[in-house]
C-alpha cells in the first residue's frame, strides 16, 4: 500500500509470524512497530515530489501498469522495496532486474512513393504506414499532398427520364458539342458517361397495364429503374451519338427512384468505369423528389428486403433488383459515395430545390444548382460547381477506430476545426497528421473496449482525392506474461496467497503485503493514527493489522486515509485542469502538462504566431502562453501586432509618408512636422513575411504609385512603428506623355461646345444634368429633414428611414451612416456630465445581410434549418470578433428580411448581439466594415454594402443602392430608455460614399421622440390562452387600466402560427372602443371542428394562432402583454381564475372591502376556488368562492366592522388557492389590499398601531408570525429554513407542501430552535412553507408563504419503450419522458446492440445522442434482418445521466406497419451501418420531403378519359385510405386493410365501422388482381 514500505514489512513479518499473539509480545513490539510506521511515513513524505502519472494510477496488477500510458513499466522482482509500477528510468535507477516489463509503441512507413509533379493526377505521400500507440499517447507523421493544375476527371451524368424531363433531354442532346468543350476546359484528361433512371417497375410507382408497360407515353421507351447507357469514355463523338438515340420514359407517382441509380453508380465501379486516380463527379439531374428506404415497403407495393448495397447491373447496363429490394437510405448513400470518392452535383429545378438543398448538407462535399425548366443552364451549373469543389478541399480522417483521435495540422502547427486548408493547384502542400490514443472509449477504459474499436485502418485524404494516406493504427493493450504463471501457495506469501509478478495476492481472510495478517485479528488502532491527530484513519477507514483500509478508495488515500482525491488544486474550476489526477494531495500531470494544477502545457503550440514562429520572436513561451518583451505598442497574445493597429495601419500613415518622402499629399508643408514618426528611404523593401503590413498608394500629384512597409520598432521601448519607404515610384510609361496636351485641348473644345448647348438649348441642359460627368450627376441623401414620433405609438425599437438617390441609377453606390442619441442635450446637461466607464461590458446589436435567400422556415426558432444557420453564423462571428479584447460570444441570433432594400429584400438579414467593453466600439465598427467589404466573416458569406453596429447611445452602418434602385431604408435604432427626457432628439447622418460616384446631398435627418404619459394601458391578461375546439368560440379578454378616464381605442388582429385561418379558426381584426369607466372587452374568435381531411396521416402538432394589439389611441399605450398566443385543444380546458387587479385600495371608512376575482376560459360549468388573508392584523380569514355557470366575475367581500379591534390603516394580502378540478389559478394569484385612513391624509395612525401592537405582544399574548424567514435548498431532497427567534416562544411549527397542492395536505415539523431542515423532499420541486411560533396559549400567527425549489438530481429512467416496425430492417423506437425528471431534461442517449439468445453482444454497440429533448423518437435504418437487438435509452439533465430503460426486440417476429411517408414528422433518422462518424449522419424525417405539386409538366402516366383510372397522390397529409376504392373482385380484398400508423402516438388505426363494406360494394368485378387506384 506504501511506495516504500515493502522492506519494512519484511521485519514486521518476523514478529507477527512468530506464533505469539500480539498481546503476548509485550509493549516493546508494539512501540517498535509504531516507531517503524512513523519512520515509514517520513520516508513516504520525503518522496512525495517523485509521484508521477505511473505511480499515481495505483495499478494493482502488472497489466494495469503497462496500460497506463507512455513510459510506465513494472518490476516483477520478488525482492524489490520500491513502487513496482513506475517510470522505466526510475525502475532502472533502483536496480530492477532485466525482467522489467514494459511495452513501447512503434511507427513504420510501409509505402512511400515520393510525389512526382510530372504525373498529372492527385497524389499523397506516404501512402501506407503502421502505427501502434499506448493509451493516451500522441504521435505525428508528416504528409504531403499534391493537386495537379488540371488533373484527370471522370464526369458521369445521371438523368431523370420521366416524361416531365422530355425537353431537358432534348436540350442536352443539342448541347453535346458545348458539353464536350466544357469538359475539355475543366481537364485535359477526362472521361464522360451517362445513365438514366425512372423508378421501380412495380405498383404503385409504375402503371402496370400492358399497354403502358410497352409505351407509357407516345414515342417513349418502356419503364425501367436504372440503366447505365454510356460507361465513362474519352470518345466524345461516341458519347454524342449514343445520347441522340435516347427516348424518354414514364412512371406513375411523383417521387423518382434516383437513389437506386446513385447507389448502383457508386458500387458498380467496373461497369461505370471510374478511374483510380481521377476526380469523380456525379451529376444528378431531376425535377422531382426522391424515394428512400422503407418506401419500397409501402401500403401497395408490399415489403421488400433491405438494399444489400451490392452491384446488380447486367452487361448491357440494366439494374436487375429494383423489384427485389428496397431503396437505399440517405445515410447509406452518404457513406458509399464517401467510400468511393464520388462527389455529387445535384442539378434540380425549383420544384424540388429545397429538398435537395437539405440533402446536400449531409455530404462532406457536394454542390447544388438550380436548373431552368428545360435544363438549358446545366453547363453553367457544371462549370460553377467544379470551381466551387476545387475551392472546398478539406483534409479529413475517415474510418478511424473509436479509440484513436485524428487531427490535421498545417506545417506550422495550426489546426483547422473542419479540416479546411489552402492547397494551391500545381504545388505540394505539407501537413502533419496527429494521432492520439484515447484513454477511454465511452465510459470504459480503452483496453476493455472491443478489438475493432482499438485497431483499424484509417484513411487521411483530401475530400476530392482518390489517393489517401492509410494508417494501420492500433492501441496496445498487452497482458504481462508473469500473470500467466502465478506461484500457488507461495512461501513468500506465507502459503496464504499466490505470488503473481513478484506481488502477493492473498486468499480470503488474509491481508497484508505478505498475507501475514488475518482480517479478523486484534490490532491496536494507534498504529493507524496520523501523528498530531487523534482519529484513527482520519475517520475515513478501518484499521486492519495496523494498516488503514479506506472506506472509499476512489476518494480517500494515503497511509492514514488523510488525502482526499477531490481536494487538489483546480484551474478554471476543473480539478487538476482535467489534465492530470489528484494523488496524495497534489496534482500528478499527464505527459505534456505541468504546473501545480496541470495548467501549463509543455508544448509550444499555443504560442505559435501566424507565421509559425514562437511568440513572433518578441517574447518567450512560458506555461503555454507568450510573455512578450516590454513594448510601447499593444501586442496580441502571440506578441504580434494588435489587430487594432493593423486596421487602417496603411491608411493612417499614408499622408505622413507622402509628405516626408516627396512633399506631396494633404500634409505637405508645415503639417508634415506634426507627424509622430520618421521614415527611412531604401532602395528595396523587406519581404512581406518579415513585416506587419506592406502598403501601396497612388500619388495624386504625379499619378505614380509609391510603396512602403510598416514593421515593429527597432527599439522595443519605442512607441512608433518602423517605416521603410521605397525610393523609386512606379509611374506610367513616359512614351504617352505627348498625349496629355492633345487630350487637354480636346477637353477644352468639348467644354466650349457644351457651354453653347447649355446657353441656347434648355432641353440639352436638362439632358446633360443626367450625365455623371456633367451637371449635378448622382446625389444621395435622406428623403425628409425631420421626423416627429410619439413614444406611445411606437411598435418597435427602430425606425425605417428612407434614403433616396437622384440621377442616373446605372451602377452601385454604398452609403455609410451613423446615429447619435440625445443630441438635444448640451454639454452642461446632467446626463452628459456622467462619463461612462470605458471598461464596462455592454451589448452591441449587430446586423448583417447574408448571401442566401430568406425562407419562412427561418422565422421558426426551433426549426432545424434555423438552428443550423444560427450555429454557422455564431461560430464564424465568434471567430472573427475574438480579436476584440474582452469580447464574449454572440447571442440572441435571429433572422429576418429588410423591406425597401432594393433587389436584396429577399436576402436573409441576421440580427445578433455581441457583448464587449464600451471602449471597443470604434474597433468593432472598423472590423465589421472591413469584413463586410471583403464579403465574408471567415466562412460565412455576407453581401457587401449592408451592416449595422449599435450601442446604447450611438450606431453606425451602411446601405447599398444597387443598379436601378432609387430608394432604400436605413434601419435607425431609437435607443428608447426609461431615463430619456420628455422630448429627445436623434441625429442620423450620411457620412460618406466609399463605393460609387454619388455625392451626398441632404446629409442628415433629425428624429424627435416625445415621451407621453399614458392615460390608459391596454394589455391581454395572460401571455397565452388555451380553448377547446369543442367550445366553438374563444373569448379573449382585453383589459384596460385607467389612469385618466375617458374614451380610447385599440386595434386587434389575429395571424396564423400552426393553426390556419379558415381551417382551424376564423381570423378577426378590428378596433375596440372603450367608454369612460370601461375596463374590459371580449373579442370572440370562432373555432372550427376538424374536417375529414385531418384524419389518419395528419400532423398532430399543437394548433396555435396569435392575437396582437396595436395602434392605441387617445393617449393610451400598450402594456405588459401586447400579444397573446391561443392554443386550440381537442379537449375542454380548465377555467382560469385570478384576481382582476394585483393591488386594491380601500378606506377605513368603507363599510365593506370588495376585491374582484375574474374567471376566463371555459365558463360553461360551475367553478370553485378558495381564498385566504395574509398579514392582516385584525382577522385571519379563509373561505370558498363559487362561480355559477356563465359567471365571469365575483367579489371577495370582507366586513371590517364585524371584528372588535379598531379599524386602522394597514396593508394585507389576499391569496387564491385550492381550485376545483375544472379550474386553475392564473398569473395574479395574490392581490395586495391597502387600507388608507378615511380622514383624508392617507397616513397611518402610529399611536393606534403602537397600542394594538403592544396589546398583541404583551406577555402571554398571541405570538406574531416569525420574521426574516429564509429558505435555502441544500440538496435535491433538502431545504434549510432560518428565521428570527420570537420572544416568549416555546417552539415553532413548520408547515410545508408541494406548490399547487392544497395547504390542508401540508406536513408539519415541530422544532425548538429558529431553524429547520426539511428532508425526504422531491428533487427539483417547488415547495411552499409557513412558520408559526407557539407557547402555552397555543399557536401564534403563521408567516407569509415562503417558496423554495429543491436542487436538481439525476433523472429517473425514461418511460416504456415502444417500437413501430416499418420493415425487417427499419424500426422506430419511441419512449416517454421520465416520470421523475428531477430537473430539465437536456438530451437523450439511445444505445442498441445486436445480441444472441444468451443476451451476449454479437456486434458493435451503436450510440446516438439526441440533443433535442422534444424528439423522443428515433428511426433506425439498415438494421440486420432477423437479428435480435437490445435497446437502451437514458435521459440527462444538468446534473448528469440517469439510469437506462432497456428493451429487447427481434424485428422479424413483429408485425410491420409499412408506410410511404415518414411515420412521425420531424424525428431523428440514423443508419445502423454507418461508421465511426456516426453522429454526422443524424438527420430528421421532415427534411426528407416528397415531390411537390405544381410542376409545369406531369411525370405520371397519361390516363385517358373512359379508362376509369385516375392518379391519387400517395404522399403528404391528404392521403385517406377511407376514400380509396379498389379495382379488384370483392372476394380478393381482405376485410381489414393494412394498419396505418398515427402521426403522433404511433397507434395503429383501423377503418371505421361500416367502411369495409362500402369499399367492397364499390369494387367492380375485374379479373385484374393488381390493386389499383380508381
Amino acid at each position: 500500500m506504501f511506495s516504500r514500505g515493502s522492506k519494512i514489512f519484511d521485519s514486521l513479518t518476523v514478529v507477527v509470524d512468530s506464533g505469539l499473539p500480539l498481546t503476548e509480545m509485550g509493549g516493546w513490539a508494539l512501540h517498535l512497530a509504531v516507531g517503524i510506521y512513523v519512520l515509514l511515513l517520513a520516508v513516504t513524505a520525503s518522496h512525495a515530489n517523485e509521484v508521477n502519472h505511473c505511480t499515481a494510477a495505483r495499478a494493482k496488477t502488472c497489466s494495469e501498469c503497462i496500460r497506463i500510458g507512455t513510459g510506465c513499466a513494472y518490476c516483477p522482482d520478488e525482492l524489490y522495496e520500491y513502487e513496482r509500477c513506475d517510470l522505466k528510468e526510475n525502475l532502472e535507477a533502483r536496480k530492477c532486474s532485466s525482467r522489467m516489463v514494459t511495452i513501447e509503441s512503434s511507427s513504420t512507413i510501409q509505402q512511400d512513393v515520393k510525389i512526382n509533379k510530372s504525373l498529372n493526377y492527385s497524389q499523397v505521400a506516404p501512402q501506407l504506414m503502421r502505427m501502434t500507440l499506448l493509451p493516451g499517447e500522441e504521435k505525428e507523421v508528416d504528409m504531403e499532398v499534391f493537386e495537379p493544375i488540371s488533373g484527370p476527371l471522370d464526369l458521369y451524368i445521371l438523368m431523370d427520364f420521366s416524361n416531365s424531363m422530355s425537353d431537358d433531354l432534348d436540350n442536352l442532346k443539342r448541347m453535346g458539342d458545348q458539353l464536350a468543350q466544357l469538359v475539355e476546359r475543366l481537364s485535359n484528361d477526362y472521361t464522360i458517361g451517362f445513365g438514366k433512371f425512372v423508378d421501380k417497375v412495380t405498383e404503385p410507382q409504375t402503371d402496370m397495364r400492358p399497354s403502358k408497360l410497352a409505351m407509357p407515353w407516345s414515342n417513349s421507351d418502356p419503364p425501367f429503374s436504372f440503366r447505365n447507357v454510356i460507361s465513362l469514355t474519352s470518345n466524345i463523338s461516341t458519347f454524342r451519338q449514343k445520347l441522340q438515340q435516347e427516348r424518354i420514359s414514364g412512371n406513375l407517382d411523383a417521387p423518382e427512384g434516383g437513389f437506386d441509380a446513385i447507389l448502383q453508380t457508386a458500387v458498380c465501379q467496373e461497369y461505370i468505369g471510374w478511374r483510380k486516380d481521377s476526380t469523380h463527379l456525379l451529376v444528378f439531374s431531376t425535377e422531382s423528389a426522391f424515394h428512400y428506404e422503407a418506401d419500397g415497403a409501402n401500403v401497395l407495393a408490399g415489403i421488400l428486403d433491405r438494399n444489400d448495397e451490392q452491384c446488380h447491373l447486367t452487361s448491357d447496363g440494366n439494374y436487375t433488383h429494383d423489384t427485389r429490394q428496397d431503396y437505399p437510405s440517405i445515410p447509406t448513400l452518404v457513406r458509399l459515395l464517401v467510400k468511393h470518392n464520388i462527389i455529387p452535383i445535384f442539378a434540380v429545378t425549383n420544384h424540388s430545390y429545397d429538398y435537395y438543398q437539405k440533402l446536400a448538407e449531409y455530404f462532406p462535399i457536394a454542390e447544388l444548382g438550380q436548373l431552368q425548366e428545360d435544363s438549358s443552364n446545366i453547363l453553367n451549373i457544371l462549370d460553377k460547381a467544379f470551381q466551387n469543389i476545387r475551392s472546398k478541399i478539406s483534409i479529413r480522417a475517415e474510418d478511424r477506430p473509436k479509440a484513436v483521435d485524428a487531427k490535421i495540422l498545417s506545417q506550422s502547427g495550426t489546426i483547422s476545426e473542419l479540416g479546411y486548408f489552402k492547397i494551391n493547384p500545381g504545388e505540394t502542400g505539407k501537413f502533419r497528421v496527429r494521432l492520439k490514443a484515447l484513454n477511454r472509449v465511452g465510459e470504459q477504459h480503452v483496453c476493455d473496449a472491443n478489438q475493432a474499436d482499438r485497431a483499424g485502418i484509417l484513411r487521411v485524404k483530401p475530400t476530392t482525392f482518390s489517393s489517401a494516406l492509410r494508417i494501420n493504427a492500433e492501441v496496445l493493450c498487452h497482458t504481462c506474461d508473469c500473470e500467466k504463471t502465478p506461484v500457488k501457495n507461495a512461501p513468500r506469501c506465507n502459503s496464504r496467497g499466490d505470488l503473481v509478478c513478484g506481488k502477493c495476492q492473498c486468499y480470503d481472510g488474509w491481508v497484508g503485503p505478505f498475507c501475514n495478517c488475518s482480517s479478523g485479528a486484534f490490532t491496536d488502532s494507534s498504529m493507524c493514527i496520523e501523528p498530531g491527530k487523534t482519529e484513527s484513519c482520519s475517520g475515513r477507514g478501518d484499521c486492519m493489522c495496523g494498516t488503514c483500509v479506506c472506506y472509499n478508495p476512489n476518494q480517500f488515500e494515503g497511509p492514514f486515509c488523510q488525502f482526499d482525491k477531490s481536494q487538489c488544486q483546480r484551474f478554471g474550476g476543473f480539478l487538476c485542469n482535467e489534465r492530470g489526477s489528484c494523488s496524495m494531495g497534489r496534482c500528478v500531470c499527464a505527459p505534456g502538462w505541468t504546473g501545480d494544477a496541470c495548467e501549463c502545457s509543455i508544448s509550444n503550440e499555443s504560442c505559435l504566431d501566424s507565421k509559425g514562429g514562437i511568440c513572433n520572436g518578441r517574447g518567450q513561451c512560458k506555461c503555454g502562453r507568450c510573455e512578450c518583451e516590454h513594448s510601447g505598442l499593444p501586442l496580441s497574445h502571440t506578441c504580434e501586432a494588435n489587430f487594432q493597429q493593423q486596421l487602417g495601419m496603411c491608411e493612417a500613415k499614408r499622408s505622413c509618408v507622402q509628405c516626408q518622402a516627396w512633399n506631396t499629399g494633404e500634409n505637405k508643408g508645415k503639417k508634415c512636422n506634426d507627424c509622430s514618426f520618421k521614415i527611412i528611404m531604401v532602395e528595396e523593401l523587406e519581404e512581406d513575411k518579415n513585416v506587419i503590413e506592406t502598403c501601396s498608394f497612388r500619388d495624386e500629384d504625379d499619378d505614380c504609385t509609391y510603396h512602403y512597409t510598416v514593421n515593429y520598432p527597432l527599439n522595443i521601448t519605442d512607441k512608433e512603428h518602423h517605416v521603410l519607404v521605397k525610393k523609386k515610384k512606379d509611374c506610367p510609361p513616359a512614351g504617352f506623355l505627348w498625349l496629355i496636351p492633345l487630350i487637354m485641348f480636346l477637353m477644352l473644345l468639348l467644354g466650349l461646345l457644351l457651354l453653347c448647348c447649355w446657353k441656347y438649348c434648355a432641353c440639352c441642359q436638362a439632358c446633360l444634368a443626367l450625365l455623371p460627368c456633367c451637371g449635378r450627376g448622382r446625389m444621395v441623401g435622406f428623403k425628409e429633414d425631420h421626423y416627429m414620433l410619439r413614444q406611445s405609438l411606437l411598435t418597435s425599437d427602430h425606425l425605417d428611414t428612407p434614403m433616396v438617390r437622384t440621377g442616373p441609377p446605372k451602377s452601385t453606390d454604398i452609403v455609410r451612416w451613423k446615429v447619435t442619441d440625445n443630441v438635444h442635450r448640451g454639454p452642461n446637461h446632467p446626463q452628459n456630465q456622467i462619463k461612462p466607464n470605458p471598461k464596462e461590458t455592454i451589448q452591441y446589436p449587430v446586423s448583417l445581410r447574408l448571401n442566401r435567400q430568406y425562407s419562412e422556415t427561418l422565422s421558426n426558432p426551433e426549426a432545424r434549418d434555423t438552428d443550423m444557420l444560427k450555429r454557422e453564423v455564431e461560430d464564424n462571428l465568434n471567430d472573427v470578433f475574438l480579436q476584440i479584447p474582452g469580447s464574449q460570444r454572440v447571442q440572441k441570433t435571429r433572422f429576418r428580411t429588410q423591406r425597401n432594400s432594393g433587389k436584396r429584400q429577399n436576402n436573409t438579414i441576421v440580427d445578433t448581439v455581441l457583448s464587449a467593453p464600451r471602449a471597443s466600439y470604434p474597433d468593432i465598427v472598423k472590423l465589421t466594415d472591413k469584413q463586410v467589404q471583403a464579403g465574408n466573416f471567415r466562412d460565412l458569406k455576407v453581401v457587401p454594402g449592408y451592416y449595422t453596429v449599435a450601442t446604447d447611445r450611438e450606431a453606425a452602418g451602411a446601405v447599398e443602392f444597387q443598379e436601378g434602385v432609387e430608394s432604400v431604408d436605413v434601419r435607425v435604432p431609437l435607443f428608447i430608455k426609461d431615463e430619456d427626457d420628455e422630448k429627445k432628439e436623434l441625429l442620423v447622418q450620411a457620412v460618406d460614399v466609399p463605393v460609387g460616384i454619388a455625392k451626398i446631398g441632404k446629409d442628415h435627418v433629425n428624429i424627435t421622440v416625445i415621451k407621453e404619459h399614458a392615460r390608459s394601458i391596454f394589455t391581454f391578461l395572460q401571455p397565452s390562452y388555451t380553448y377547446s375546439r369543442h367550445d366553438g368560440v374563444a373569448n379573449i379578454p382585453i383589459s384596460r387600466e385607467i389612469i385618466e378616464d375617458g374614451r380610447t381605442q385599440v386595434t386587434y388582429c389575429t395571424r396564423d402560427l400552426t393553426a390556419k385561418d379558415k381551417k382551424d379558426y376564423i381570423s378577426v381584426d378590428g378596433d375596440l372602443s372603450y367608454a369612460p369607466g370601461e375596463t374590459q372587452k371580449m373579442v370572440p374568435v370562432k373555432l372550427l371542428e376538424l374536417g375529414e381531411g385531418d384524419g389518419l396521416l395528419e400532423d398532430k402538432q399543437v394548433k396555435q394562432f396569435v392575437m396582437d394589439l396595436s395602434n392605441p389611441r387617445q393617449g393610451a399605450k400598450l402594456g405588459r402583454y401586447p400579444r397573446t398566443t391561443i392554443t386550440i385543444a381537442d379537449k375542454p380546458e380548465p377555467s382560469v381564475v385570478m384576481f382582476k387587479k394585483s393591488a386594491q385600495t380601500c378606506n377605513t371608512s368603507d363599510p365593506l372591502y370588495s376585491i374582484p376575482v375574474v374567471r376566463t376560459r371555459n365558463q360553461e360549468g360551475p367553478t370553485t376556488v378558495h381564498w385566504r388573508t395574509n398579514k392582516a392584523s385584525r382577522f385571519d380569514l379563509s373561505s370558498p368562492l363559487k362561480f355559477a355557470p356563465g359567471e365571469t366575475e365575483k367579489n371577495i367581500v370582507i366586513d371590517p366592522r364585524s371584528y372588535p379591534s379598531p379599524i386602522i390603516p394597514e396593508t394585507f394580502h389576499l391569496e387564491l388557492f385550492d381550485p376545483s378540478n375544472n379550474a386553475i389559478i392564473g398569473e395574479k394569484k395574490t392581490s395586495v389590499v391597502n387600507v388608507v385612513d378615511g380622514r383624508g391624509d392617507g397616513k397611518i395612525n402610529t399611536q393606534t398601531v403602537e397600542q394594538v401592537n403592544a396589546l398583541s405582544a404583551s406577555p402571554g399574548g398571541r405570538l406574531y408570525a416569525p420574521t426574516n424567514i429564509k429558505a435555502v435548498p441544500t440538496g435535491p431532497k433538502n431545504i434549510r429554513l432560518n428565521w428570527n427567534p420570537s420572544a416568549n416562544a416555546n417552539g415553532y411549527k413548520v408547515k410545508y407542501w408541494i406548490y399547487g397542492d392544497p395547504e390542508a395536505d401540508a406536513q408539519v415539523q415541530d422544532v425548538k430552535t429558529p431553524q429547520a431542515e426539511l428532508t425526504n423532499l422531491y428533487p427539483y420541486c417547488d415547495y411552499e412553507m409557513r412558520v408559526c411560533g407557539y407557547n402555552a396559549l397555543g399557536e401564534g400567527n403563521y408567516s407569509d408563504v415562503i417558496q423554495c425549489q429543491t436542487l436538481e438530481d439525476v433523472p429517473g429512467e425514461p418511460g416504456r419503450l415502444a417500437f413501430n416496425v416499418i420493415s425487417p430492417t427499419v424500426t422506430q423506437v419511441s419512449w416517454a419522458e421520465p416520470a421523475e425528471t428531477n430537473g430539465v431534461i437536456t438530451s437523450y442517449e439511445v444505445i442498441y446492440t445486436p445480441i444472441d439468445e444468451d443476451k451476449k453482444p454479437t456486434g458493435p454497440t451503436k450510440k446516438v445522442m439526441i440533443d433535442n429533448p422534444k424528439k423522443r423518437m428515433l428511426l433506425i435504418e439498415n438494421l440486420q434482418p432477423s437479428q435480435t437487438y437490445c435497446y437502451k435509452v437514458r435521459a440527462r439533465n444538468k446534473v448528469g445521466w440517469g439510469p437506462y430503460r432497456e428493451a429487447t426486440i427481434n424485428l422479424a417476429s413483429q408485425p410491420t406497419r409499412p408506410m410511404s411517408i415518414p411515420i412521425i414528422p420531424d424525428i431523428p433518422i440514423v443508419d445502423a451501418e454507418a461508421g465511426d462518424e456516426y453522429d454526422s449522419y443524424l438527420m430528421y424525417s421532415n427534411e426528407v420531403l416528397r415531390s411537390p405539386t405544381g410542376s409545369q409538366r406531369p411525370s405520371v402516366t397519361d390516363l385517358t378519359e373512359g379508362s376509369h383510372w385516375k392518379h391519387v397522390q400517395l404522399v403528404g397529409s391528404d392521403l385517406d385510405l377511407r376514400k380509396v376504392s379498389w379495382k379488384l373482385p370483392a372476394d380478393i380484398i381482405p376485410l381489414r386493410l393494412s394498419p396505418v400508423t398515427d402521426a403522433i402516438d404511433s397507434h395503429a388505426q383501423t377503418l371505421p365501422q361500416g367502411e369495409d363494406q362500402s369499399l367492397a360494394d364499390n369494387m367492380p368485378s375485374t379479373p385484374n388482381v393488381n390493386p389499383k387506384l380508381c
